[in-house]
Protein backbone atom coordinates (compact mmCIF):
# COMPACT_ATOMS: atom_id res chain seq x y z
CA UNK A 1 0.00 0.00 0.00
CA UNK A 2 1.49 3.39 -1.18
CA UNK A 3 2.74 5.54 1.90
CA UNK A 4 0.36 8.38 0.55
CA UNK A 5 -2.49 6.27 0.30
CA UNK A 6 -3.00 5.24 3.97
CA UNK A 7 -6.14 4.77 5.85
CA UNK A 8 -5.65 6.17 9.18
CA UNK A 9 -5.93 4.80 12.55
CA UNK A 10 -9.39 5.73 13.82
CA UNK A 11 -9.15 4.83 17.13
CA UNK A 12 -8.79 7.84 19.39
CA UNK A 13 -10.40 10.27 16.51
CA UNK A 14 -13.69 8.36 15.98
CA UNK A 15 -13.93 8.13 19.65
CA UNK A 16 -13.97 12.08 19.65
CA UNK A 17 -15.95 12.88 16.63
CA UNK A 18 -18.63 10.51 17.52
CA UNK A 19 -19.20 12.41 21.11
CA UNK A 20 -19.53 15.77 19.66
CA UNK A 21 -21.75 15.27 16.48
CA UNK A 22 -22.98 12.37 16.00
CA UNK A 23 -24.63 12.13 12.43
CA UNK A 24 -26.93 8.56 11.72
CA UNK A 25 -27.13 8.89 8.26
CA UNK A 26 -27.11 10.94 4.68
CA UNK A 27 -31.23 11.69 4.62
CA UNK A 28 -31.67 13.08 1.25
CA UNK A 29 -29.42 14.54 -1.65
CA UNK A 30 -31.55 17.91 -2.79
CA UNK A 31 -30.24 18.33 -6.88
CA UNK A 32 -31.22 22.33 -8.67
CA UNK A 33 -32.39 21.59 -12.43
CA UNK A 34 -33.93 22.67 -15.47
CA UNK A 35 -37.19 20.69 -15.41
CA UNK A 36 -37.52 18.46 -12.38
CA UNK A 37 -40.47 16.59 -14.42
CA UNK A 38 -38.28 15.64 -16.32
CA UNK A 39 -35.49 14.63 -14.43
CA UNK A 40 -37.76 12.43 -12.22
CA UNK A 41 -38.46 10.41 -15.32
CA UNK A 42 -34.90 9.97 -16.16
CA UNK A 43 -34.07 8.67 -13.14
CA UNK A 44 -37.04 6.35 -12.81
CA UNK A 45 -36.54 5.12 -16.57
CA UNK A 46 -32.72 4.98 -16.59
CA UNK A 47 -31.44 4.30 -13.15
CA UNK A 48 -34.81 2.32 -12.01
CA UNK A 49 -36.08 4.57 -9.33
CA UNK A 50 -39.24 5.44 -8.16
CA UNK A 51 -41.55 8.70 -7.88
CA UNK A 52 -42.63 8.87 -4.47
CA UNK A 53 -44.09 12.60 -3.63
CA UNK A 54 -44.41 16.01 -5.13
CA UNK A 55 -44.54 19.51 -4.01
CA UNK A 56 -45.66 22.63 -6.27
CA UNK A 57 -48.54 25.02 -6.78
CA UNK A 58 -50.93 22.62 -6.10
CA UNK A 59 -49.43 22.22 -2.65
CA UNK A 60 -49.11 25.82 -2.02
CA UNK A 61 -45.27 26.04 -3.44
CA UNK A 62 -45.05 29.37 -5.65
CA UNK A 63 -41.57 29.39 -6.14
CA UNK A 64 -40.53 26.07 -7.40
CA UNK A 65 -41.45 22.64 -8.19
CA UNK A 66 -39.64 19.51 -6.36
CA UNK A 67 -40.43 15.91 -7.13
CA UNK A 68 -39.22 12.99 -4.32
CA UNK A 69 -37.46 9.82 -6.24
CA UNK A 70 -35.94 6.92 -3.88
CA UNK A 71 -34.50 3.32 -4.44
CA UNK A 72 -33.14 1.23 -1.68
CA UNK A 73 -32.27 3.79 1.25
CA UNK A 74 -31.54 6.16 -1.38
CA UNK A 75 -33.18 9.50 -1.85
CA UNK A 76 -33.07 12.19 -4.26
CA UNK A 77 -35.10 15.56 -4.46
CA UNK A 78 -35.38 17.17 -7.82
CA UNK A 79 -36.04 20.85 -7.47
CA UNK A 80 -36.88 23.14 -10.63
CA UNK A 81 -38.07 27.11 -10.31
CA UNK A 82 -40.69 27.74 -11.05
CA UNK A 83 -39.57 31.35 -12.26
CA UNK A 84 -37.23 33.01 -14.14
CA UNK A 85 -35.91 34.38 -10.53
CA UNK A 86 -34.82 33.22 -7.39
CA UNK A 87 -32.41 31.09 -5.66
CA UNK A 88 -32.75 28.13 -7.56
CA UNK A 89 -33.44 29.57 -10.97
CA UNK A 90 -29.85 31.14 -10.28
CA UNK A 91 -28.46 28.42 -9.09
CA UNK A 92 -29.37 26.59 -12.29
CA UNK A 93 -28.57 28.75 -14.41
CA UNK A 94 -24.91 29.64 -13.28
CA UNK A 95 -24.42 25.47 -12.39
CA UNK A 96 -26.64 23.91 -14.62
CA UNK A 97 -28.20 20.45 -13.13
CA UNK A 98 -26.31 20.03 -9.44
CA UNK A 99 -26.25 19.28 -6.32
CA UNK A 100 -27.38 21.90 -4.18
CA UNK A 101 -27.60 20.19 -0.80
CA UNK A 102 -26.76 17.20 0.98
CA UNK A 103 -29.11 16.13 4.18
CA UNK A 104 -28.01 14.29 7.15
CA UNK A 105 -30.51 12.78 9.53
CA UNK A 106 -29.60 13.75 13.31
CA UNK A 107 -31.64 12.92 16.71
CA UNK A 108 -31.12 16.62 17.69
CA UNK A 109 -31.38 19.48 14.95
CA UNK A 110 -31.23 22.44 17.34
CA UNK A 111 -27.98 21.19 19.26
CA UNK A 112 -26.25 20.15 16.33
CA UNK A 113 -27.00 23.66 14.96
CA UNK A 114 -25.70 25.04 18.20
CA UNK A 115 -22.55 23.03 17.89
CA UNK A 116 -21.50 23.77 14.40
CA UNK A 117 -22.36 27.26 14.89
CA UNK A 118 -20.23 27.46 18.09
CA UNK A 119 -17.42 25.33 15.60
CA UNK A 120 -17.41 28.19 12.99
CA UNK A 121 -19.83 26.98 10.66
CA UNK A 122 -21.91 29.54 8.41
CA UNK A 123 -25.65 29.30 8.70
CA UNK A 124 -27.41 29.20 5.94
CA UNK A 125 -31.26 28.38 7.86
CA UNK A 126 -32.23 28.62 10.90
CA UNK A 127 -33.58 26.02 12.95
CA UNK A 128 -37.29 25.62 11.75
CA UNK A 129 -40.29 22.81 12.32
CA UNK A 130 -42.39 22.19 9.02
CA UNK A 131 -45.77 20.84 9.82
CA UNK A 132 -48.68 19.64 8.23
CA UNK A 133 -50.99 16.63 8.94
CA UNK A 134 -48.77 13.84 8.43
CA UNK A 135 -46.78 15.40 11.14
CA UNK A 136 -43.75 17.42 11.86
CA UNK A 137 -40.06 17.84 10.62
CA UNK A 138 -36.86 20.08 12.37
CA UNK A 139 -34.68 21.68 9.82
CA UNK A 140 -31.70 23.66 9.56
CA UNK A 141 -28.61 24.41 7.05
CA UNK A 142 -25.15 25.37 6.90
CA UNK A 143 -22.96 26.22 3.79
CA UNK A 144 -20.27 23.75 2.70
CA UNK A 145 -18.19 24.56 -0.36
CA UNK A 146 -19.13 27.13 -3.13
CA UNK A 147 -23.14 26.95 -3.16
CA UNK A 148 -23.07 23.50 -2.05
CA UNK A 149 -25.20 23.19 1.26
CA UNK A 150 -25.66 20.63 4.48
CA UNK A 151 -28.57 20.63 6.04
CA UNK A 152 -29.50 18.54 8.75
CA UNK A 153 -32.75 17.04 10.03
CA UNK A 154 -35.09 15.32 12.61
CA UNK A 155 -37.81 12.91 11.11
CA UNK A 156 -39.13 11.69 14.97
CA UNK A 157 -42.60 13.21 14.98
CA UNK A 158 -43.35 12.71 11.11
CA UNK A 159 -45.02 9.95 9.87
CA UNK A 160 -45.74 11.42 5.34
CA UNK A 161 -44.14 10.74 2.42
CA UNK A 162 -41.02 13.16 2.48
CA UNK A 163 -41.60 16.61 4.40
CA UNK A 164 -44.85 18.27 5.44
CA UNK A 165 -46.15 20.27 2.48
CA UNK A 166 -45.28 17.29 -0.04
CA UNK A 167 -48.04 14.33 -1.47
CA UNK A 168 -47.96 11.27 -2.54
CA UNK A 169 -47.67 10.65 -6.34
CA UNK A 170 -50.84 8.40 -7.71
CA UNK A 171 -49.37 4.67 -8.25
CA UNK A 172 -47.33 5.00 -5.11
CA UNK A 173 -47.53 2.25 -3.16
CA UNK A 174 -45.14 2.70 0.32
CA UNK A 175 -45.39 -1.19 1.12
CA UNK A 176 -43.93 -1.83 -1.67
CA UNK A 177 -40.21 -3.28 -1.22
CA UNK A 178 -38.92 -3.53 -4.57
CA UNK A 179 -40.34 -1.36 -7.61
CA UNK A 180 -41.13 -2.79 -10.51
CA UNK A 181 -37.92 -1.14 -13.14
CA UNK A 182 -35.72 -1.25 -9.77
CA UNK A 183 -32.39 -1.53 -10.44
CA UNK A 184 -30.75 -3.46 -7.06
CA UNK A 185 -29.28 0.44 -5.81
CA UNK A 186 -29.26 0.19 -1.54
CA UNK A 187 -27.53 2.85 -0.38
CA UNK A 188 -25.27 6.10 -1.14
CA UNK A 189 -21.49 4.48 -0.66
CA UNK A 190 -20.02 8.32 -1.09
CA UNK A 191 -20.20 11.71 -2.16
CA UNK A 192 -17.20 13.19 -3.94
CA UNK A 193 -16.74 17.06 -4.47
CA UNK A 194 -14.33 18.92 -6.58
CA UNK A 195 -13.28 22.32 -5.31
CA UNK A 196 -10.62 24.94 -6.88
CA UNK A 197 -6.81 25.36 -6.96
CA UNK A 198 -5.74 24.75 -3.05
CA UNK A 199 -9.17 24.73 -1.47
CA UNK A 200 -9.03 20.89 -0.63
CA UNK A 201 -7.11 21.28 2.76
CA UNK A 202 -9.54 24.07 3.69
CA UNK A 203 -12.72 22.41 3.27
CA UNK A 204 -11.04 18.96 4.97
CA UNK A 205 -10.34 21.41 7.70
CA UNK A 206 -14.21 22.55 7.47
CA UNK A 207 -15.13 19.01 7.77
CA UNK A 208 -12.66 18.36 10.57
CA UNK A 209 -13.36 21.46 12.98
CA UNK A 210 -17.07 22.25 12.43
CA UNK A 211 -18.40 18.24 11.64
CA UNK A 212 -16.18 16.28 13.32
CA UNK A 213 -14.97 13.99 10.27
CA UNK A 214 -11.67 12.95 10.31
CA UNK A 215 -9.24 11.88 7.29
CA UNK A 216 -9.73 8.45 6.02
CA UNK A 217 -7.35 8.09 3.51
CA UNK A 218 -5.25 10.70 1.01
CA UNK A 219 -3.98 10.11 -2.43
CA UNK A 220 -1.91 13.06 -3.86
CA UNK A 221 -0.83 13.36 -7.58
CA UNK A 222 1.31 10.44 -7.80
CA UNK A 223 -1.31 8.43 -7.05
CA UNK A 224 -4.05 10.24 -9.82
CA UNK A 225 -2.73 10.59 -12.54
CA UNK A 226 -2.24 9.78 -16.07
CA UNK A 227 0.49 11.28 -19.14
CA UNK A 228 -1.57 14.44 -19.45
CA UNK A 229 -3.07 15.40 -15.91
CA UNK A 230 -3.73 14.88 -12.40
CA UNK A 231 -5.20 15.87 -9.26
CA UNK A 232 -5.07 15.46 -5.40
CA UNK A 233 -7.76 13.71 -2.79
CA UNK A 234 -8.02 13.45 1.11
CA UNK A 235 -11.49 10.99 1.64
CA UNK A 236 -12.84 12.81 5.00
CA UNK A 237 -15.50 10.12 7.51
CA UNK A 238 -17.66 10.83 10.20
CA UNK A 239 -17.14 9.05 13.60
CA UNK A 240 -18.96 6.15 13.28
CA UNK A 241 -17.63 5.47 9.56
CA UNK A 242 -20.80 5.61 7.89
CA UNK A 243 -20.64 9.02 5.57
CA UNK A 244 -17.68 9.24 3.43
CA UNK A 245 -17.01 12.36 1.59
CA UNK A 246 -13.84 12.03 -1.33
CA UNK A 247 -13.00 15.96 -1.42
CA UNK A 248 -10.65 16.36 -4.88
CA UNK A 249 -8.50 19.49 -6.21
CA UNK A 250 -6.32 19.57 -9.52
CA UNK A 251 -2.97 19.13 -9.50
CA UNK A 252 0.11 20.63 -12.29
CA UNK A 253 -0.06 18.57 -15.46
CA UNK A 254 0.62 18.94 -18.91
CA UNK A 255 -3.24 19.40 -20.22
CA UNK A 256 -6.87 20.24 -18.56
CA UNK A 257 -7.60 17.96 -15.64
CA UNK A 258 -10.95 16.50 -15.30
CA UNK A 259 -11.19 18.55 -12.31
CA UNK A 260 -10.57 21.89 -14.06
CA UNK A 261 -13.02 20.71 -16.87
CA UNK A 262 -15.82 20.34 -14.17
CA UNK A 263 -14.87 23.84 -12.02
CA UNK A 264 -15.08 25.43 -15.72
CA UNK A 265 -18.60 24.13 -16.69
CA UNK A 266 -20.19 24.07 -13.41
CA UNK A 267 -18.97 27.10 -12.46
CA UNK A 268 -17.35 26.55 -9.14
CA UNK A 269 -16.72 23.95 -6.28
CA UNK A 270 -19.70 21.32 -6.09
CA UNK A 271 -20.86 17.74 -5.96
CA UNK A 272 -18.86 15.55 -8.86
CA UNK A 273 -20.35 12.45 -8.33
CA UNK A 274 -22.52 9.93 -5.87
CA UNK A 275 -21.56 6.38 -5.60
CA UNK A 276 -24.67 4.36 -5.14
CA UNK A 277 -23.71 1.11 -3.76
CA UNK A 278 -25.48 -2.65 -4.95
CA UNK A 279 -25.08 -6.31 -3.61
CA UNK A 280 -25.09 -7.33 -6.71
CA UNK A 281 -23.28 -5.46 -9.30
CA UNK A 282 -23.44 -7.87 -13.04
CA UNK A 283 -27.21 -7.51 -12.53
CA UNK A 284 -27.70 -3.64 -11.50
CA UNK A 285 -25.06 -2.57 -14.61
CA UNK A 286 -27.11 -5.36 -16.31
CA UNK A 287 -30.49 -3.84 -16.09
CA UNK A 288 -28.59 -0.26 -15.98
CA UNK A 289 -27.30 -0.34 -19.80
CA UNK A 290 -30.47 -2.24 -20.98
CA UNK A 291 -32.25 1.26 -19.45
CA UNK A 292 -30.15 3.29 -21.60
CA UNK A 293 -27.47 4.57 -18.71
CA UNK A 294 -24.25 5.17 -20.66
CA UNK A 295 -21.06 4.02 -18.81
CA UNK A 296 -17.48 5.25 -19.47
CA UNK A 297 -15.77 2.50 -21.03
CA UNK A 298 -11.95 1.20 -20.59
CA UNK A 299 -9.63 -0.88 -23.55
CA UNK A 300 -9.72 -3.95 -23.73
CA UNK A 301 -6.19 -4.41 -22.40
CA UNK A 302 -6.94 -3.01 -18.87
CA UNK A 303 -8.52 -6.86 -18.80
CA UNK A 304 -5.63 -8.37 -19.99
CA UNK A 305 -3.97 -9.16 -16.74
CA UNK A 306 -6.74 -8.48 -14.05
CA UNK A 307 -7.32 -11.64 -12.85
CA UNK A 308 -3.69 -11.97 -12.61
CA UNK A 309 -3.55 -8.41 -10.97
CA UNK A 310 -6.70 -8.94 -8.70
CA UNK A 311 -6.37 -12.64 -7.91
CA UNK A 312 -9.61 -14.68 -7.00
CA UNK A 313 -13.10 -13.09 -7.01
CA UNK A 314 -16.44 -14.32 -6.88
CA UNK A 315 -17.89 -12.52 -9.74
CA UNK A 316 -16.68 -14.32 -13.29
CA UNK A 317 -14.36 -12.48 -14.94
CA UNK A 318 -15.86 -13.22 -18.20
CA UNK A 319 -18.77 -11.19 -16.67
CA UNK A 320 -16.86 -8.64 -15.43
CA UNK A 321 -15.04 -8.04 -18.49
CA UNK A 322 -18.29 -7.78 -20.68
CA UNK A 323 -19.81 -5.04 -18.57
CA UNK A 324 -16.91 -3.00 -17.97
CA UNK A 325 -16.27 -3.02 -14.85
CA UNK A 326 -13.50 -1.84 -12.63
CA UNK A 327 -12.16 -4.58 -9.82
CA UNK A 328 -9.76 -3.77 -7.46
CA UNK A 329 -8.43 -4.84 -4.07
CA UNK A 330 -7.17 -3.89 -0.79
CA UNK A 331 -5.98 -5.57 2.38
CA UNK A 332 -9.36 -6.39 3.60
CA UNK A 333 -11.38 -7.04 0.54
CA UNK A 334 -11.89 -6.16 -2.90
CA UNK A 335 -14.32 -4.20 -4.98
CA UNK A 336 -16.30 -3.60 -8.25
CA UNK A 337 -17.07 -0.05 -9.96
CA UNK A 338 -18.49 1.63 -13.15
CA UNK A 339 -19.16 4.97 -13.75
CA UNK A 340 -21.38 6.78 -15.84
CA UNK A 341 -20.26 9.41 -18.72
CA UNK A 342 -21.91 12.96 -17.16
CA UNK A 343 -25.48 12.81 -16.77
CA UNK A 344 -26.36 15.99 -18.37
CA UNK A 345 -25.30 18.22 -21.52
CA UNK A 346 -22.73 20.07 -18.95
CA UNK A 347 -19.59 17.93 -18.46
CA UNK A 348 -20.26 17.45 -14.64
CA UNK A 349 -22.07 15.22 -12.72
CA UNK A 350 -22.00 11.66 -12.74
CA UNK A 351 -22.97 8.48 -10.80
CA UNK A 352 -20.78 5.91 -9.74
CA UNK A 353 -21.98 2.09 -9.25
CA UNK A 354 -20.21 0.27 -6.30
CA UNK A 355 -20.49 -2.68 -5.05
CA UNK A 356 -17.85 -3.82 -1.58
CA UNK A 357 -16.58 -7.20 -0.72
CA UNK A 358 -15.00 -5.89 2.62
CA UNK A 359 -13.03 -3.69 0.42
CA UNK A 360 -12.47 -0.19 2.63
CA UNK A 361 -10.73 1.67 -0.37
CA UNK A 362 -11.44 3.40 -3.30
CA UNK A 363 -10.39 1.97 -6.54
CA UNK A 364 -7.08 3.33 -6.49
CA UNK A 365 -5.55 0.38 -8.82
CA UNK A 366 -8.12 1.55 -11.43
CA UNK A 367 -7.40 5.52 -11.40
CA UNK A 368 -5.24 5.85 -14.32
CA UNK A 369 -7.35 3.48 -16.97
CA UNK A 370 -10.41 4.98 -15.23
CA UNK A 371 -8.82 8.75 -15.84
CA UNK A 372 -7.25 7.82 -19.04
CA UNK A 373 -10.65 7.09 -20.33
CA UNK A 374 -12.35 10.18 -18.67
CA UNK A 375 -9.56 11.72 -20.95
CA UNK A 376 -10.66 10.62 -24.28
CA UNK A 377 -13.98 11.85 -23.89
CA UNK A 378 -12.46 15.05 -22.69
CA UNK A 379 -10.17 15.38 -25.65
CA UNK A 380 -13.93 14.48 -28.29
CA UNK A 381 -14.96 17.41 -26.71
CA UNK A 382 -12.25 19.25 -26.91
CA UNK A 383 -11.28 20.05 -23.13
CA UNK A 384 -7.95 18.18 -22.44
Amino acid sequence: MSKTMKIENKTSNSAKTEDFLPIQSVDFVEFYVGNAKQAAHFYQSAFGFTQVARAGLETGVRDRVSYVVRQGHITFVLTSPLTSEGEVAEHVRIHGDGVKDICFRVTDVDQTFKTVNERGATPVLAPTTYQDETGSVRKASIAAYGDTTHSFITRTDYVGPFLPGFKLLPGYNPESVKPANGAGLAAIDHIVSNVGWGEMNSVVEFYRQVLGFHQLVHYDDKDISTEFSALMSKVMTNGTGTIKMPINEPAQGRKKSQIEEYLDYYGGPGVQHIALATGNILKTVEALRAQGVDFISVPESYYEELESRIGHIKEDFAEVRRLGLLVDRDDEGYLLQIFTRPLQDRPTFFIEIIQRRHARSFGKGNFKALFEAIERDQELRGNL
